[in-house]
This record gives C-alpha cells, structure tokens and sequence, in this order.
C-alpha cells in the first residue's frame, strides 16, 4: 500500500522498483530516495506516511493437495494477502510498529524520524531517526543517526546500527573502529524483546563511538601524503583482475580518476590540508555518492543498507591510511 496523501508532502522523488513506499523529511538525504515532508512526523505519522500501518499474520502452509506442512508457516501481509516470505516455526515477528516503538523507547519521547520505509513489497522494512547529539570533529560537523532494519521474508536479521554523517557534504563515516561498536543485530528467534534490549544498551554508547570516531580523524589529520602516496592508495582500492578485458581497463581507470578528482578537487575538502582525513573523506564521497557505472535499479537500496553493514571500500581506504 502506498503512504496517505498529507499536507505536508512536497515532493514526490524517482523510486526505483524495489523501493514499495518510502518518505523523507526536508531535504533529500544521502541515498536520494523518498518522498520529502516539510516536517520530520512522529511514530505514528511516520507509520502512515511510509505505508508501512499494516501487520504480518503468520498461516500454515500446506502442498497442492491439501496436506499440512509441518514445522513451516507463511509470513503474510494483512491488508492484501501478500505472501512475504516462508519461515520455521521458530522465527518471531517483528512488527513494524514494534520497530518503532523500539526507537520511540531508545531514543526517548518526542522522537522524530527522518525516513522510513519498505523494499521489495513489505520484504524488508526500515526506518532512520536523526539523534540529538551534534559533534563538532577537526572542524567538521557530525550528526549521528539511528538505521533500524528488519526483514518479513526470513532471510535477514534485525538490524540497527549508529551511523554518522559529515554534514557539509552528507557523507557516511561509519568507519569499522575495533575500539567501540556502532551495530547490533540478531535473528528472528528466540527472546526477541530481551534482545532488543542488548540492543538498546549496545546503541546507548553513541558517544563513545564518535568520541572513538573523533580521535581516529585526529590521528588521520596528522597523517601527511604526498600526491604519490595518493595514487598508491587509489591503486590498492581498485586493483586489476587478472588477464582484464579493455573495458574493464577503462572501468577501472574511470573510477580511479573519480576518487583522484574528489581529493584534489572537492570543494568540501579545501579546507583539510592532504593528508589521511581528506584521502578517506575522498573515498567515502565517492562510495557515498558516485553513481556506478551500470546503475541496477537497485543500486541505492543497496547503498542504504551499507549505512547498517557498513562499507568494505570505506573500511578499507581507512586501514590503508592506519597501517602507513
């Protein structure tokens, strides 16, 4: 079901054909999808304007000729019968609302929500909330946010992570740091409410994180590159397959020069002296935002569900910079 036309809707984005539903709130963020409101709603209006008021009702399955099939149930939507997905008998469902409601209690009356919303028909749902804290890191302006991400099909986990944005150009800096965690996950068994719990607890730690985040750009600052350094990095990010065709040559030296323009040349960027911060910055920007060279209608869903995961070119242009 599509969200309820509403005042405050102002504008009405591209979605590719996963995305079923979806709003956002004032401007459009950093994996431009949604449709914008002029005012960031609450749980219950968020509920309706991503279109996601509806509940999973589980059913027992059985073959062609009628007869049951043990130990296996179908995850259907109420509102249309859709079938979302096939699951043990074990799998818990975690509603929507309930998705919400874990957030309302983790982040404390009042709460809004920047974007929410589903892929895939109601296969996965999910929702981000923009925390209150601001930090001022090198300079720089971070906002931390709260991704929750769940799944009715089966085959993913519960998700939330704390995921933090460069203001000033949007950019995710969700950096794997091996001295403070920003993630959580766990299956559809078992305890589900105490788990989410351990969540709550887990995400209740933002402050160490970005206080970990800010002395790592710290010791990034003070890492000096020379321009060969650059090109060096550059060249471990994106190494060549063996025997590569043309096209894949020039694929590759495409994105190289993508990421070479970012650090010499964002205008976001002028500011940082060349040095680590700027080199990851670069690279995030490109991960962030380049749009790859066969845009699957997909492409920024899956770079969404990176804000949660986290992502492995991000990660790695940091471990080059750290291991220097």
């Amino acid at each position: 079901m599509k969200p309820q036309s509403s005042s405050h809707i102002k504008e009405v984005m591209y979605m590719s054909a996963e995305v079923e539903t979806m709003f956002y709130t004032r401007q459009k963020p950093w994996h431009g999808l949604g449709t914008m409101v002029t005012e960031a709603p609450d749980s219950k209006s968020a509920l309706e304007l991503a279109g996601l008021n509806w509940t999973v009702i589980q059913k027992p399955i059985k073959t062609q000729d009628g007869l049951p099939i043990p130990g296996f149930k179908a995850n259907m939507r109420n509102t249309d019968n859709q079938v979302l997905g096939v699951v043990t008998d074990r799998y818990k469902v975690v509603q929507n609302q309930d998705a919400f409601a874990f957030t309302d209690k983790l982040l404390g009356e009042g709460v809004t929500y920047e974007t929410a919303g589903s892929l895939r028909e109601g296969h996965r749902t999910w929702l981000l909330a923009k925390l209150p804290q601001r930090y001022i890191i090198s300079g720089d302006e971070m906002t931390p946010y709260l991704v929750f991400m769940n799944s009715h099909d089966g085959t993913g986990a519960i998700k939330a992570a704390m995921t933090p944005i460069r203001v000033v150009c949007m950019n995710t800096l969700n950096l794997a740091l091996s001295t403070a965690k920003r993630s959580w996950s766990a299956n559809h068994t078992g305890n589900i409410e105490g788990r989410l719990q351990d969540a709550r607890y887990t995400l209740l730690y933002a402050d160490k994180y970005m206080s970990e985040l800010g002395k790592a750009i710290d010791r990034m600052n003070k890492i000096k590159l020379l321009d060969r350094q650059v090109y060096e990095y550059i060249d471990a990010l994106f190494p060549l397959l063996d025997e590569p065709t043309e096209q894949q040559k020039k694929n590759l030296m495409k994105m190289k020069e993508n990421v070479k323009l970012r650090y010499f040349e964002a205008p976001d960027l002028q500011h940082v002296g060349k040095n680590a911060y700027r080199f990851v910055n670069a690279v995030s920007d490109f991960a962030t935002h380049a749009k790859p060279l066969r845009a699957r209608k997909n492409y920024r869903e899956n770079l969404f569900a990176r804000t949660v995961d986290g992502n492995a070119m991000i990660d790695k242009a940091y471990q080059l910079v750290s291991n220097a």
